[in-house]
């Protein structure tokens, strides 16, 4: 075989991959750099800013931190000539003054937590049902209505399937829940042996006051029964009567084909009430104005809040600093807002306008992106896609001693609404970054739910689509070892460096992403 002639169309390929790359991209790119990027999270994740706690001072420091970044950009305000779009909310603080269980006290934080908002109440009954899984066949025709009902919060084992006994409800056990509160028991206490453990490491953070969006004072008080995730060791206490653990009614419900719903006599006592507050808090808004395609709007967003300072008073560190959560992604978009401000004074300025988006109360229920979209500066009908950045500065735990430890990201949910914009951020990839991407959480079965856990979600549900950048979690997430020491700068800067090229094409394309699997945004 001739080799000139394979040399020759090697060398041709060489030159048209080239030429797909943009040089003026890769120009602004590489204004994306560790060293700048160490600069800003370095003062956002430091302990002035105390954790960055929505409502608190640290978040308040941090949105001025960001507003100013802004400002030096010359990004323009777009909130009635202010980078700041108030967020109303009410902090909601849950005093349980009772959870007995035969005389037995239980406690709030250690051996249970209930989430969500829900109308006070004071419970005391003489027994409780057992409904193992929660399946209609295992409820058949027993009357829930008034009840407390003990569930297994596991998906019921099937032959050759891989057990999911995770604590984190599923999409199966959540259609379970739906279901189960539509027989309007009173309390649902949902069983899982992953509690103890959880609580044991956020106990402290879940049973803090709770923010709710300030409008949902106006919508009809939730009727539905609250859910109580409680430990095997309380639903042993349940069960005691029986004479079995709560195991050996666990496995008898996994081995049968029904198990029928079961009376269990027990004196149980709920009681809890909430005191309520208005809380100030606010996203921060920087927007640079397209040219031709102006009217719509690229939006890059990121949480700049975190959990605050640590509630334990023995702690040595007081401070849950939230480097990688999202101190990394609020860095991500203000280096990203850099390379896009000094391409427009440069006179490459984006086609399509662009929102940048510093989001408050994400670890509180992904409020502030809620409020937003729900009350948007842009009309979400000309947004055509929301790239959001949660943690990417850190090896998440699957990836610690892999070879592409250093190389890859967790691009989520690109696919949901849109195959075009999945192939937007592939090609960006690999023209430029060449990052392994990893769609193992775009399963709609993955029991962690990342795709509902971010603020993209609330953009997605409005039919927006989305890329949720994320890199794992790791040992130190949601704890005080979440440093900047431990942050991969060079790993930030070349996730941001892929967000950022994603955006260019975005941004200068002649048509917005064709949305085509709308049914994707919803539960």
């Amino acid at each position: 075989m001739n080799k000139l002639p394979l040399l020759l169309i090697a060398l041709a390929s060489a030159t048209t991959a080239c030429a797909q790359q943009n040089a003026t991209a890769m120009k602004y790119a590489g204004l994306i750099t560790a060293e700048d990027a160490k600069k800003h999270l370095s003062i956002l994740a430091s302990d002035a800013f105390e954790g960055r706690e929505t409502g608190k001072p640290g978040a308040e420091k941090a949105a001025n931190y960001i507003a100013g970044e802004f400002k030096k950009l010359g990004l323009q305000a777009p909130v009635n000539g202010s980078y700041f779009f108030d967020v109303p909310l009410t902090e909601n603080a849950l005093k349980v003054t009772a959870f007995t269980v035969n005389g037995k006290s239980f406690e709030y934080g250690t051996d249970f937590y209930l989430g969500g908002a829900f109308p006070d109440k004071s419970t005391s009954v003489s027994d409780i049902v057992f409904v193992g899984y929660g399946t209609d066949a295992e409820i058949g025709s027993t009357d829930l209505a008034g009840k407390i009902i003990l569930w297994i919060n596991e998906d019921k084992p099937e032959a050759g399937a891989t057990p999911n006994t995770s604590y984190r409800m599923s999409n199966a056990r959540m259609k379970v829940v739906k279901n189960l509160q539509s027989k309007n028991p009173a309390i649902i206490l949902a069983a899982n042996p992953g509690i103890a453990a959880a609580l044991a490491r956020f106990g402290k953070s879940v049973t803090s006051p709770r923010l709710t969006i300030k409008d949902d004072a106006a919508k009809p008080a939730n009727t539905n029964a609250p859910v109580f995730n409680i430990t095997a060791a309380l639903a042993d206490e349940l069960v005691k009567p029986t004479g079995k653990t709560y195991d050996d009614l666990k496995s008898a419900s996994a081995a049968a084909a029904v198990t029928p719903a079961t009376v269990i006599k027990d004196n149980v006592v709920i009681n809890y009430a909430t005191t309520k507050k208005d809380v100030k808090a606010v996203d921060v808004l920087g927007y640079m104005p397209g040219t031709d395609l102006k009217d719509e709007v690229l939006i890059f967003s990121a949480h700049y809040d975190h959990i605050g300072l640590n509630p334990d008073e023995k702690a040595k560190d007081k401070v849950n600093n939230g480097a990688d959560d999202d101190g990394s992604g609020t860095t991500g978009i203000l280096e990203i807002a850099r390379a896009f401000a000094k391409a427009k004074k440069d006179g490459h300025g984006p086609r399509r306008s662009i929102l940048f988006l510093g989001n408050v109360g994400e670890e509180k229920g992904l409020l502030g992106s809620e409020y937003y979209s729900d009350h948007p500066v842009f009309p979400l009908a000309n947004t055509i896609t929301d790239l959001n950045i949660d943690m990417i500065g850190r090896v998440g735990e699957e990836y610690i001693g892999k070879p592409d430890s250093a190389n890859y990201v967790y691009p989520i949910g690109s696919a949901m609404l849109s195959k075009e914009l999945h192939e937007i951020g592939e090609n960006a990839n690999n023209t430029y970054t060449k990052l392994k991407l990893d769609y193992k959480y775009d399963d709609p079965n993955d029991p962690n739910r990342f795709y509902y856990r971010s603020d993209h979600y609330n953009f997605a549900k409005h039919g927006v689509p989305i890329i949720f950048y994320f890199n794992g979690v790791h040992a130190d997430y949601h704890q005080p070892g979440d440093e900047v020491s431990k942050i991969n700068f060079p790993l930030l800067a070349k996730r941001a460096q892929l967000v950022f090229y994603t955006g260019w094409e975005l941004a200068n394309r002649d048509k917005r992403p064709v949305v085509d699997a709308a049914a994707a945004g919803g539960k």
